[in-house]
C-alpha cells in the first residue's frame, strides 16, 4: 500500500497521514472523523523500543495539534481514534522478551526501567485520549498478550473477533504483567478477578471476555472494521453522552502516572530478581513466538490462538 494513496474501506475513504512511520501506519476517515493506528512492528510484533517511540511520537503530534489531525493540509476534528494491527492473527505480544533477556543477564535496571516508563507513556496517553475529545477503540484481530492485552484495555471500548485470544502469560516465567494490568483489570471486574487472571497465566476467548464485560463488541471472524464502523454509527447521536460516561469512568476509578509508574518499578525489580530457568522460559517463549509467526507467513497455521503460549508450555512440562 503507497503510503501516500487514499483507501477506500467498507465504503469509506481513508487518508494516510502523519509521518512517514517505520513500525506504525496512521490514516483518518473524513466521514467518521476517526483516526486509525496500525502496529506494524518490524520481526517479532512486540512492543519493541522504535514502536514505543512512534506512539509517543503520534500522541505527541495530537496534542500539538490541539487534538486535531493534518490532514491534506487541513486541520481536521477527530471523534473516534482506533487502535489495531497490520499482523495476520496477532494484535500484539506485549513486551519485548528478547531484550528483557538481555538487560536482566546485564542487570541495566535503568535500562529496564526506562522501557517501562516508555510503555507506562503509551498507555497513559491512550487512558487520556491522547489530550484530545475522542473515544478511543482498541480492534483486537488476534492474539493480545501481556503488554499487548494491557494496551487493548487501556482503551474506552474493545472490539475484538471471536477467535482472538489474551491473557498475561508472564507467570509462565515467574514474573507478572507490570505495564498497567493490574489497574485496568480491577477497575473493570475487581482486585480478586485480576490476580486470578495474572496469577493463572490463562489465555481467554474473546467470547469468554466477553462474558466478563473486558470485551466491549464481538465480532465474527474478518468482520472486526465492520464491527467498528457499526459502532460509530450506531452510537453517532450519542457520542457526547458516551464520552460523557467514559470521562465519569476515569474520574470515579482514576488510574494515575504515579500509580502506573510505581507498579512499573515493582515489576522492574521482579525482573531483576529472575533466575536462569525464568530467563530460559522466557527465551523459550520468544523461539515459540518468531515460530508461530513464521508458520502464518507460510501460510501453515489454519486457526489463530495462543500456540505460543502453549508450546512453551509443554516445554516447561
Amino acid at each position: 500500500m503507497n503510503a501516500f494513496t487514499d483507501i477506500k474501506h467498507l465504503g469509506n475513504v481513508r487518508h494516510p497521514i502523519g509521518k512517514p512511520y517505520r513500525q506504525l501506519a496512521v490514516e483518518y476517515d473524513r466521514e467518521t472523523r476517526s483516526v486509525w493506528t496500525y502496529l506494524q512492528p518490524q520481526g517479532t510484533p512486540c512492543f519493541n523500543l522504535g514502536l514505543l517511540g512512534e506512539l509517543i511520537d503520534n500522541h505527541r503530534t495530537l496534542a500539538a495539534n490541539g487534538g486535531k489531525v493534518l490532514c491534506n493540509g487541513n486541520l481536521e476534528p477527530v471523534d473516534y481514534i482506533i487502535g489495531g494491527s497490520r499482523t495476520p492473527h496477532v494484535f500484539n505480544y506485549g513486551g519485548d522478551l528478547a531484550l528483557f533477556v538481555l538487560l536482566i543477564k546485564s542487570r541495566d535496571r535503568e535500562a529496564l526501567l526506562h522501557y517501562a516508563k516508555q510503555c507506562i507513556d503509551c498507555l497513559h496517553g491512550r487512558l487520556l485520549s491522547y489530550e484530545t475529545n475522542a473515544i478511543t477503540i482498541s480492534l483486537v484481530q488476534g492474539e493480545a498478550l501481556g503488554g499487548g492485552f494491557e494496551s487493548a484495555l487501556s482503551s474506552h471500548v474493545i472490539v475484538a473477533e471471536q477467535s482472538s485470544r489474551m491473557g498475561f502469560p508472564e507467570i509462565l516465567f515467574n514474573l507478572f504483567p507490570g505495564m498497567g494490568a493490574y489497574s485496568l483489570v480491577s477497575r473493570r471486574i475487581g482486585a480478586r478477578a485480576a490476580e486470578e487472571m495474572i496469577s493463572s497465566g490463562k489465555i481467554y476467548s474473546a467470547t469468554e471476555l466477553h462474558e466478563m464485560g473486558l470485551v466491549d463488541v464481538l465480532a465474527a471472524d474478518g468482520q472486526g472494521e465492520n464491527a467498528v464502523y457499526d459502532f460509530i454509527r450506531k452510537n453517532e447521536r450519542r457520542r457526547n453522552g458516551l464520552r460523557a460516561m467514559y470521562e465519569c469512568r476515569r474520574h470515579t476509578t482514576p488510574i494515575s502516572y504515579d500509580e502506573l509508574m510505581g507498579i512499573t518499578e515493582a515489576w522492574v525489580d521482579a525482573a531483576l530478581r529472575l533466575d536462569d530457568r525464568d530467563l530460559k522460559m522466557m527465551g523459550r517463549l520468544v523461539r515459540s513466538q518468531q515460530k508461530q509467526l513464521a508458520l502464518r507467513k507460510a501460510g501453515h497455521v489454519a486457526e489463530p490462538g495462543g500456540e505460543a503460549v502453549e508450546d512453551a508450555l509443554v516445554l516447561a512440562e
